[in-house]
């Protein structure tokens, strides 16, 4: 009896030991890490509501298979919040390899979410990719923290972003530059304006801009949403949301999908603004024949919300190699260069491209950013995003609310 059970035993340690092998990926051994990922297929879970993001994550997908033979399925997503459901529930399976999901597309709440959760895949990572050396950690600092979050390398930026509006000239004296000047002109306009509807990211940064500017202290936003105070600014908000309510589009009884949607109804003439949260939108839509070339972009006086979006690997996925040359990938020069072109995506770039090399830099130079861009001087302030409950507090407000009427 002994023999047969030792050699049982034996044979479950060397199963158990090649399994943990096979999740094991040593980042610091990057030869190691591309000749594994080799062969791999990574199920990138990302947002798929915009055409041209869809479209350059298929190039990056041929780029990632012929050069480093990794095959890239963008799994389309609405919500990143069904992602990390989906790894905490594998989780609570006791499903620790062989995950769903391999790459996710992720910031800000449902990081902080998965970070708290042991979701993640560890230890830092991000910050030992062969093309970190590139990113703007000194210039660009939310590249190092998400919400107010510390990233710890347990996620690779790869695009920035910023609050941005957008209107055809033409048909303005003058921009809004605040939110009460906005809420000021939907009231003279109404109709004209609207915005996604929660949670849609877009639509949910538009809230937390507003409340921004209806706090007292705008300082308790770098802190968890919780006490008297936090729900003081909350009441301000829904009370300063009701009061726009009945002037905007559709008299509030029904929002945009998405940003998608947004930008099509300012297509369509049906609203005066739009707004996106990639300061080169308007460009990008006016490249693509999507919008007139009189349309322009424009910044409140106090600075507009802005962050960085990030890549995170789930902490049992089942290509954890494939994901980490795909998340180093985005990292290039030549892949941040190609997102910022407006003919593309116009997604600002991570890296400090003035400490580039010159051939490296000449991607960026021969960029035409677009008539509707503005500077880095001209797009003002960068407002840091409030701590990720703001976010749930904010949401769940506005569902109330709008239930309720």
């Amino acid at each position: 009896m002994y023999r047969p059970f030792r050699l049982a035993f034996l044979s479950l340690l060397i199963l158990a030991t090649a399994t943990l092998r096979a999740g094991a990926v040593d980042v610091n051994d990057w030869n190691a890490v591309e000749a594994e990922a080799r062969g791999q297929t990574v199920y990138w879970y990302a947002w798929g509501g915009d055409p041209r993001i869809n479209d350059y994550i298929a190039w990056v997908g041929k780029q990632s298979k012929s050069r480093y033979g990794v095959t890239l399925e963008h799994v389309k997503v609405d919500d990143t919040g069904s992602v990390v459901s989906r790894v905490l529930a594998e989780k609570a399976a006791g499903r620790d390899t062989d995950g769903n999901v391999d790459l996710v597309w992720i910031n800000g709440e449902n990081f902080a979410a998965m970070k708290r959760a042991g979701l993640l895949f560890s230890p830092s990572w991000a910050d030992r990719l062969p093309n970190w050396a590139g990113v703007d950690v000194a210039g660009k600092p939310t590249v190092v923290t998400d919400f107010t979050i510390p990233t710890d390398g347990l996620e690779a930026p790869w695009g920035m972003a910023q609050l941005v509006f957008m209107a055809d000239k033409t048909r303005f004296e003058a921009f809004p530059r605040s939110m009460d000047a906005l809420a000021t002109w939907v009231r003279q306009n109404p109709g004209r304006f609207t915005y996604p509807q929660p949670p849609d990211f877009v639509g949910s940064t538009f809230l937390k801009q507003a409340l921004y500017e209806v706090v007292d202290k705008p300082d308790i936003l770098g802190r968890p949403a919780e006490g008297p105070e936090a729900d003081r600014a909350i009441d301000a908000l829904m009370t300063w949301l009701t009061g726009l309510r009945g002037d905007l589009w559709r008299s509030g009884k029904a929002f945009p999908r998405n940003y998608s949607a947004l930008i099509g109804l300012l297509a369509d003439d049906e609203i005066d603004i739009a707004f996106a949260f990639n300061p080169a939108a308007a460009s990008n839509a006016i490249a693509n024949g999507e919008l007139p070339d009189t349309v322009r972009t424009f910044v409140f006086d106090g600075g507009t919300i802005g962050n960085s979006h990030f890549v995170a690997i789930p902490y049992n996925a089942s290509s954890k190699a494939g994901a980490l040359v795909l998340a180093d990938f985005l990292l290039s020069p030549e892949a941040q260069a190609h997102k910022q072109d407006p003919a593309i995506w116009g997604d600002p770039t991570v890296l400090d491209v003035t400490g580039l090399p010159a051939a490296d830099r000449a991607l960026f130079d021969r960029l035409d950013l677009g008539v509707a861009t503005l500077s880095p001087a001209d797009l003002g302030a960068v407002l840091p995003e409030p701590h990720p409950s703001w976010m749930i507090r904010v949401e769940e407000a506005w569902k109330t609310a709008h239930t309720q009427q």
